[in-house]
């Protein structure tokens, strides 16, 4: 039984893990061509929409990042699909 919870919590660790560096693996969070992206600025708005305060805001690996606060007053990592402004994960 004890070998059970360990595997599926590791299992869920490595899950929550791969979908929280959806950019920084090189996996785009768009296949969008450019022309259809927000701007940073939009994207910001957006976030900030769902109660996060951003700090700083990049595109890299067509995900945006945004480095934020969130309503609790934790740091936490945003990746953001740059066509529609949807958090695709978190770190």
């Amino acid at each position: 039984m004890r070998k059970i919870t360990i595997i599926a919590a590791t299992a869920a660790l490595l899950a929550a893990a791969a979908t929280a560096h959806a950019g920084s693996f090189g996996r785009p969070c768009t296949t969008a061509p450019q022309t259809n992206w927000l701007s940073l600025e939009q994207l910001q708005a957006k976030v900030e929409a769902q109660g996060y305060k951003v700090q700083k805001a990049k595109l890299k690996n067509a995900c945006g990042e945004l480095y934020t606060i969130d309503k609790s007053g934790s740091r936490v990592e945003l990746f953001v699909d740059p066509t529609s402004g949807q958090i695709v994960g978190q770190l």
